[in-house]
């Protein structure tokens, strides 16, 4: 495999960052605060709002050394959308790093948006592929690979202890393409765990299995996930335990 220069690994690396800046700045507004609290003997960080409503939303763990810091610097986030836009065409054109299909792009993003990331869901599958060259260093035969498909995933118990929720998915989907429907569960019809639109474009939500192999025929209730359910999968914890930030060469990163 043929190892990408140091100049362009070093831009990855600024655009990862830059792109977890903006985030924070999209995501918490100016006017609220972060505040700690204790949850069965850990802390985390939630963000809390006075206006218009009370209101508190789960950030992450408050040994997490990347969120600390950007709560720390918080008001000094600034959001440079249009340089980043510049790293990501130079990363792709100079470098020849992989770019996700359009349609995927946008997914992920509106998805990014909407809060699946923060509550701890992590994209697996081939877009996330697409991710690992930027992230190893060296060029990967096949990241350019396209299927018509994105995949996530999220352990159960997180989704049901962080204590706040996406906007309904269905909602979030239907704002990239109005023809996005629900997948009715193949054994529990009053669940969805996949979605897909007019052009059999589908996105599909799995948890880890670590429990009766009863369990992997039926969906698994996510609270965190907008009204999504997710698929059981045996040995899917292995793959998400440790995740990584990353960043998908699409617009802005």
């Amino acid at each position: 495999m043929k190892t990408i220069d140091l100049a362009y690994r070093t831009l990855y690396a600024e655009l990862v960052q830059r792109s977890l800046d903006a985030s924070f700045e999209a995501d918490f507004s100016t006017a609220g605060n972060f505040v700690r609290v204790p949850v069965k003997g850990r802390d985390y960080w939630y963000f809390e709002e006075t206006r218009p409503q009370k209101s508190r939303r789960y950030v992450g763990p408050a040994e997490d050394p990347e969120i600390a810091k950007r709560v720390a610097a918080f008001k000094e986030i600034k959001d440079d959308l249009r340089a980043r836009r510049k790293l990501v065409s130079t990363l792709v054109r100079d470098a020849g790093l992989a770019t996700p299909d359009a349609f995927s792009g946008d997914v992920v993003e509106a998805l990014e948006k909407a809060g699946l990331f923060r509550l701890r869901a992590v994209l697996v599958g081939t877009v996330a592929f697409q991710t690992y060259a930027g992230h190893l260093g060296v060029k990967l035969p096949g990241a350019s690979l396209q299927t018509g498909d994105a995949d996530f995933a999220q352990f159960h118990s997180v989704s049901a202890e962080v204590d706040d929720s996406m906007p309904p998915l269905i909602e979030v989907l239907k704002a990239v393409d109005p023809t996005f429907r629900e997948i009715p569960h193949r054994t529990d019809a009053g669940r969805t765990t996949q979605f897909e639109n007019a052009s059999r474009y589908r996105i599909e939500f799995l948890t880890p299995n670590r429990g009766s192999d009863e369990h992997a025929d039926h969906a698994s209730p996510m609270p965190s996930l907008g009204g999504a359910s997710a698929q059981p999968l045996r040995f899917l914890d292995f793959l998400i335990r440790d995740p990584v930030r990353a960043v998908l060469l699409h617009r802005s990163g």
